[in-house]
């Protein structure tokens, strides 16, 4: 029990019994019907577990459910629509509330979405349809020189710290990831004993601060490193370059929602915020990159090793892809983050006007991939508001191999888009450290939530792949996914964004205009 649910206990309950007692013998029993069971509702908000915010809020916090619930009456008929809620709509967020919960999310009275609009984009189904279940959804990660591939579903859990989210948060997260068979991204913080209490797969990533595994002047300590990556629960390692909610700015824990053992889990002093800084000090051109990702291979022994960014100038990542071919050290994976992606905090310059979307940049770079003739050895990992099966659908069309979600996962536990990720003040106990709200999200109840979501997640996407006649994952193609703009204009992925034919970029004489002064321009030892 939290100090706040003592408080409760003390202040309310045990003085209202005694008063109740009283009162019934001096005659005045009808203060049952009054008090009696606003102090038998509060007790069982402090008891109960399914709701962290009654738990933390006993008998105000169905006032929030109430005002909640006469908010959507409200907004249905004179705020907003069910659509044009941000930075997530209703729609979605009840998608995974229900899906987390079990309960059913199917909708009556057909689409509310404007389907002659310009933008509205759907899939075309087949008269056949294929059979497909989740178990036939799986991929490896790893290339030739992988000694460790990884089986991995399409669907996983996006970068997350331990500091931005609660203890609870992260152990709820790892234990949906294991009862699900799913991979947990460690985000940028470090490898803190709760990631590892439940078992759950991890992705270990680390950013320009090296959290985790650095020494004492902030560089990256390659024994520190052998170190985590050495755990079994660690399939796979991802070097973060740049996250899509604030591309080129570096990240910064807020010195309030930095504790002791954060501070010791990230080799960082106390009393400050923590920063990681815009760039990398380990390398500090494309090639030096690749050498950087054949050094992790190695201290790992032979796990798969990706690298995660927003794209920003194209050139640099040509400049990567140059390396690549004359150094032949290719990463495993590369993960695209798009600029709608989000974060705990972040200047509102960088999270609204800075970074190449996801559509845009997951189309160019597989095209460089495969221009360059890359793609083959490399998986491709999407993402950036990724909430719904349809929304992997999309990205798996236009060339991803899998997608993470942050904010869909986030849902399922429970966040209400209260947007005080960054005060410590989240009424959730998921984006705080104040140890009484942390407290208020049970584990053992959110986890089965998250473990939920993804099932329902894997299940819809199957289906999806069925209605389209295909069997696999790479057998959905951009032909798949049709477009209408400007009225009766409709056209397919395949017709607007056009792949180019493997090895096109290599060649002076069939290189594409468009594609020219970026190539020209990038570099291997410069970025």
């Amino acid at each position: 029990m939290t100090v706040r649910q003592k408080f409760f206990v003390a202040l309310f309950v045990v003085p209202a019994v005694v008063v109740l007692w009283a009162q019934f013998w001096s005659g005045a029993w009808w203060l049952f019907l009054l008090i009696g069971p606003l102090a038998a509702l509060g007790l069982y908000d402090v008891l109960q577990t399914k709701r962290t915010i009654l738990r933390l809020y006993p008998i105000l916090g169905h006032f929030r459910y109430l005002l909640e619930s006469i908010r959507v009456e409200l907004q249905q008929y004179f705020i907003e629509s069910d659509l044009n809620g941000v930075p997530v709509s209703r729609e979605y967020r009840s998608l995974v509330y229900q899906r987390a919960k079990g309960q059913k999310d199917t909708r009556p009275f057909g689409t509310i979405l404007e389907v002659n609009e310009d933008g509205y984009e759907w899939m075309n189904h087949s008269v056949s349809p294929s059979d497909v279940t989740a178990d036939d959804l799986h991929l490896t990660f790893g290339g030739t020189e992988c000694k460790q591939p990884y089986q991995s579903t399409p669907l996983n859990i996006s970068a997350m710290s331990y500091g931005s989210l609660s203890k609870n948060a992260i152990e709820a997260l790892n234990l949906g990831a294991q009862m699900g068979g799913f991979a947990h991204n460690t985000g940028e913080g470090g490898i803190s004993p709760y990631h590892i209490k439940h078992g759950g797969d991890l992705i270990f990533q680390f950013g320009s601060g090296y959290f985790g595994c650095r020494d004492a002047e902030g560089n990256f300590d390659p024994q520190l490193f052998k170190q985590k990556a050495a755990l079994d629960q660690v399939k796979m390692i991802e070097i973060k370059l740049s996250q899509g909610a604030k591309p080129g700015h570096g990240g910064m824990l807020p010195a309030i929602k930095l504790t002791e053992e954060i501070a010791e889990i990230r080799h960082v002093p106390m009393g400050k915020d923590v920063l990681s800084p815009a760039n990398h000090s380990a390398f500090n051109s494309p090639k030096e990159l690749l050498m950087f990702v054949q050094q992790l291979r190695e201290l790992s022994e032979g796990k798969p090793i990706g690298f995660k960014m927003c794209l920003g100038k194209r050139s640099e990542f040509l400049g990567i892809c140059k390396a690549m071919l004359e150094t032949g050290i290719k990463p495993d994976f590369i993960t695209i983050d798009g600029g709608e992606g989000g974060t705990g905090a972040a200047p509102i310059e960088f999270t609204n006007s800075v970074g190449t979307p996801l559509k845009d940049a997951l189309i160019f770079i597989n095209n460089a991939l495969i221009g360059t003739g890359l793609r083959n050895d490399i998986k491709i990992i999407v993402a950036g508001k990724i909430i719904s099966a349809f929304h992997i659908i999309k990205a798996l069309a236009l060339g991803a191999d899998s997608v993470n979600s942050a904010r869909g996962m986030m849902f399922a536990l429970g966040c209400i888009q209260s947007r005080s990720c960054n005060t410590d003040l989240c009424p959730t106990g998921i984006a705080t450290q104040d140890p009484a709200r942390v407290l208020g999200l049970v584990v053992n109840e959110k986890a089965q939530r998250v473990a939920r979501y993804h099932g329902q997640m894997m299940k819809n996407l199957a289906e999806l792949l069925a209605a389209a006649g295909v069997k696999t994952l790479a057998e959905l193609k951009p032909e798949h996914i049709k477009h209408r703009f400007k009225g009766t204009i409709i056209k397919s992925y395949e017709e607007m964004f056009p792949t180019i034919p493997k090895g096109l970029l290599l060649d002076d004489a069939t290189r594409p205009e468009t594609w020219a002064a970026d190539w020209h321009a990038a570099q291997v030892n410069r970025w």
